[in-house]
C-alpha cells in the first residue's frame, strides 16, 4: 500500500552518564541514517535549559546536520515566538539556511508556552476512542507546568519584558520579510536574496486551536502534536481544515501529526528500551525540566506515587511502543483517525543506537 511520507522530530536528547557532545555526535550521526532509510523530513525542536535535551537553536542543529546530507528536508519543530527570538532574526537566519541548502529547509514556528500559558483549546473533555481505535485522553492541565519556579525563572530570561508581539503579529512578520518585505520607500527592508531563490517553508506547529485557526487562515501547513498533547490532536486538526483558505503558498490543508514511538525486534525489547520515558515525562510535567534519559535499570528503581502515576497516564499511553509491525499498525491508525498528510516520528531510548535501530527498522516497515 502507498502510505504517508514520514519524519523525524529531533529533541537531541541526553542520557544519563553521557555528555551533550555526545548528544549532538548521535544526532548527527542517526540524521545520516534516517535520510538513507528513506524519511523525508528531520527536524530539531527548541528547548531551553534542560540537563536531558539540547535544543536551544534550531538553526545551529539544521547547520550542522545540513553539511552531513544531501536529500532530507531540515526543519524546526519548532522555533518558540515569543522568548528571545525577534521576528527578524528568525527570518534571517532560515533564509540563509535556504541559502546555504536550497530547497530542503522548514521553518516550523509555535507559540512559546512560556508566554501563553500551554495550548488553547478544551480545558474539560472525557477520554475517548475514535472509531478507527485512536486513544484520545483527558486534557492536560499545563498550568502546573508553567507555573512552577524553574518555569517562571525560563520566563524572565526568555520571553520579552512586554510579553512581545501577538503571535498572530509575529507570523504575518516573518512571512512579510521572507516574501516582498517590511516597509516602503527608502525605508523598505528584505532579506536581499537573490531573484529565484528558494526559500524556507513555513508551517506552524502547535497542540491547541489558536495556532492551527491561524495557519488556516494564513493557508500555511500545520503540525499537530500527538506526542506531547495527545488530548488535542483531533480539535486541533478539524480547526486548521474548518479555517484554511488557500493561499499562494498551499491550495489545500497540509497537515502532519507527530507521534511519540520506540519499535524493537521483540514487543519485550521494545517496552525495555522505552522504561524510562515515564521518568522523562514526569520531569517535564513537575515543572523541573528534562532530566538525562534513565536506563532501563535506573528507571525501575525509582519511587511513584499515585499522583505522579496520573501527571504522565495520557503520554505513557499514547506512547507507540512494540516491534515494527506494532508500531506501524498504530502510526496506520493515527494517520487514519487525523487524515495526516505526513506523519513526523520522536523516539527516545537511553542508547542512541537503539534509537536509529527503530528509527530504520519502521521505515522498512513502512515500505514493505
Amino acid at each position: 500500500m502507498t502510505r504517508v511520507p514520514l519524519g523525524v522530530l529531533d529533541l537531541v536528547p541526553v542520557p544519563s552518564g553521557s555528555t551533550p557532545s555526545d548528544a549532538v555526535a548521535a544526532t548527527l550521526d542517526i540524521v545520516r541514517r534516517v535520510e538513507e532509510a528513506g524519511y523525508h523530513r528531520y527536524w530539531f525542536a527548541e528547548h531551553h535549559f534542560n540537563p536531558g535535551v539540547i535544543g536551544s537553536s534550531p538553526a545551529v542543529l539544521i547547520a550542522l546536520a545540513g553539511s552531513l546530507t544531501r536529500r532530507i528536508r531540515l526543519g524546526s519543530g519548532a522555533v518558540q515566538l515569543s522568548p528571545q527570538h525577534t521576528e527578524a532574526t528568525v527570518a534571517e537566519e532560515f533564509a540563509l539556511l535556504a541559502t546555504a541548502f536550497p530547497g530542503r529547509i522548514d521553518l516550523g514556528v509555535g507559540r512559546s508556552g512560556l508566554a501563553s500559558g500551554g495550548p488553547s483549546g478544551p480545558v474539560d473533555a472525557p477520554e475517548t476512542v475514535t472509531p478507527e481505535g485512536l486513544l484520545i485522553p483527558e486534557p492536560f492541565r499545563f498550568e502546573r507546568v508553567f507555573d512552577a519556579p524553574k518555569f517562571r525563572t525560563l520566563a524572565t530570561l526568555l520571553v520579552r519584558g512586554d510579553g512581545g508581539s501577538a503571535f498572530a503579529d509575529q507570523v504575518e512578520t516573518i512571512l512579510a520579510l521572507l516574501g516582498d518585505g517590511v516597509g516602503h520607500g527608502a525605508g523598505r527592508v528584505d532579506l536581499g536574496t537573490a531573484p529565484g531563490t528558494i526559500g524556507p517553508e513555513v508551517r506552524l506547529f502547535g497542540s491547541g486551536t489558536l495556532t492551527a485557526r491561524l495557519a488556516g487562515r494564513l493557508g500555511l501547513p500545520f503540525a499537530a502534536n500527538y506526542h506531547s498533547a495527545p488530548s488535542g490532536v483531533l480539535v486541533s486538526v478539524e480547526e486548521y481544515r474548518r479555517s484554511f483558505r488557500p493561499s499562494d503558498r498551499l491550495d489545500r490543508p497540509h497537515v502532519i501529526v507527530s507521534a511519540d514511538v520506540v519499535a524493537a525486534p521483540t514487543t519485550e525489547r521494545a517496552r525495555e528500551l522505552a522504561a524510562g520515558y515515564p521518568a522523562w515525562v514526569r520531569s517535564i510535567r513537575s515543572g523541573l525540566g528534562a532530566i538525562p534519559y534513565p536506563t532501563p535499570a535506573e528507571a525501575a528503581a525509582l519511587e511513584w506515587t499515585d499522583e505522579e502515576r496520573r501527571l504522565v497516564d495520557d503520554r505513557v499511553r499514547t506512547q507507540f511502543v512494540g516491534t515494527p509491525a506494532e508500531v506501524v499498525a498504530r502510526l496506520e491508525t493515527l494517520q487514519r483517525a487525523t487524515g495526516a498528510d505526513e506523519l513526523v516520528l520522536t523516539t527516545i531510548t537511553h542508547d542512541p543506537e537503539d534509537r536509529a535501530a527503530s528509527f530504520e527498522a519502521i521505515a522498512r516497515e513502512w515500505s514493505a
